[in-house]
């Protein structure tokens, strides 16, 4: 006689917190507890003014540029690369938004300049790479300083004011309450999505940081899609630029663009990126986005000293490679 009961598969057995780890995933549940321990410290430390809906935004707009570059290295990581020249091409490419503006006196030469830069930048960065075979991280620190030395060769050093109030709207304007800036993070974050997570090109990157001799073997480009991937951090890192120029009214070679990319980084590496490529998410980077930008935030109103702060953010970078290599050992 055959019993009619038949067993509960293994999702239906599943708790609802199991049921919710398996959905959103157990790092990123893991930077979520981050971000609300964080949340609460800086909460009861200076509630009155951490909590207000002003510092809220503040703090979207601190994250807005760095959260397009640790998106952008997201994908890079992700393919098996990595890019430390992010930050000196944002500077290059404020400077170039700022000269294109001030010689044509066209609010959209400024945009166009710094995404043509930031591509060419990158699609350097690229060749050499991939082409030339050589290590990224040795090739992008030394373009890190080329594209710096040349952003203070054609400034002279010198800050380039921005006087076009319809360009400055992406810096300062707000639609719907919400700063330009915010929209546009949140415009790249879907972008970025739909390419990495939803199309069959992002899944080839992922099969290309994950494993690059199988990758070959099924006649994926490997080539193509890594020097792809660089320009496109390029491009991202021109939007960078565009909008620091807009925030500030200025093209500077290095003001405000100094230490981006360790920032971006470490939110890649935060978010679940691993060194050897094949992982990491554009959720997870957004979350370490948020930590870096509430741990800024927060020290910053809490009057922690600067050295301090650069010792807390050092920390952290090597913390999140450390948890990366430490899931790499688990799986």
């Amino acid at each position: 006689m055959t019993s009619d009961v038949t067993r509960p598969s293994a999702k239906a057995t599943m708790g609802p917190l199991a049921s919710l780890a398996e959905r959103v995933g157990i790092h990123n549940l893991s930077l979520i507890l981050a971000l609300v321990v964080l949340l609460i410290v800086f909460g009861s430390l200076r509630g009155d003014v951490f909590f207000s809906s002003r510092n809220v935004l503040n703090i979207g707009m601190g994250v807005a540029i760095l959260g397009v570059l640790a998106i952008s290295q997201t994908a890079v990581i992700v393919s098996g690369g990595l890019d430390i020249s992010v930050g000196a091409i944002v500077g290059l490419t404020t400077v170039t938004t700022a000269m294109a503006i001030e010689a044509t006196g066209l609010a959209a030469a400024g945009p166009a300049a710094g995404l043509i830069v930031g591509a060419l930048a990158g699609l350097f960065n690229g060749l050499i790479i991939t082409y030339g075979r050589v290590n990224a991280i040795i090739v992008t620190l030394g373009t890190m300083a080329i594209f710096r030395g040349i952003a203070f060769i054609i400034s002279d050093g010198q800050s380039i004011s921005i006087f076009n109030d319809t360009f400055r709207l992406l810096g300062i304007g707000r639609f719907l309450g919400i700063p330009a800036p915010i929209w546009v993070l949140v415009g790249v974050a879907l972008v970025f999505y739909v390419f990495l997570h939803l199309s069959v090109v992002g899944r080839n990157v992922y099969a290309i940081g994950g494993n690059p001799v199988v990758a070959r073997l099924s006649g994926l480009n490997i080539r193509g899609y890594r020097l792809s991937m660089y320009v496109l951090s390029g491009c991202v890192a021109g939007i960078g630029g565009v909008l620091l120029a807009a925030r500030t009214g200025s093209g500077q070679p290095i003001s405000g663009s100094e230490g981006l990319e360790l920032e971006a980084i470490t939110a890649a590496f935060l978010g679940g990126c691993a060194m050897q490529g094949g992982k990491g998410t554009v959720i997870g980077a957004l979350l370490g986005v948020a930590i870096i930008g509430v741990l800024n935030n927060g020290m910053i109103l809490t009057g922690v000293p600067t050295f301090y702060q650069m010792l807390a953010k050092g920390s952290l970078l090597i913390l999140a490679v450390l948890l990366a290599e430490y899931r790499l050992n688990r799986t």
